[in-house]
């Protein structure tokens, strides 16, 4: 792959897991304010975050094995 390439992509990628980990830092706030509301069985606020997050981590985690495949890619 030709190095300017590699380095755009790199850096798309890299914007993109940036903004998801920003996005996942502001739903674990949503979840702590939701946990201090209390009751968490009957706390809807609290079952949103906590989907959003597990579905944030999974793309963070997808977006960081692209970067490592583009990192390899000679």
């Amino acid at each position: 792959m030709d190095a300017k390439l590699k380095a755009e992509k790199l850096k798309m990628w890299q914007g993109k897991l940036k903004k998801l980990q920003d996005e996942l830092e502001a739903i674990m706030v949503r979840r702590g304010e939701a946990i201090a509301m209390g009751d968490l069985s009957e706390n809807a606020a609290f079952s949103m975050a906590e989907e959003d997050a597990i579905t944030w981590r999974v793309r963070i985690e997808e977006i960081e094995k692209i970067i490592k495949t583009i990192e390899d890619t000679k």
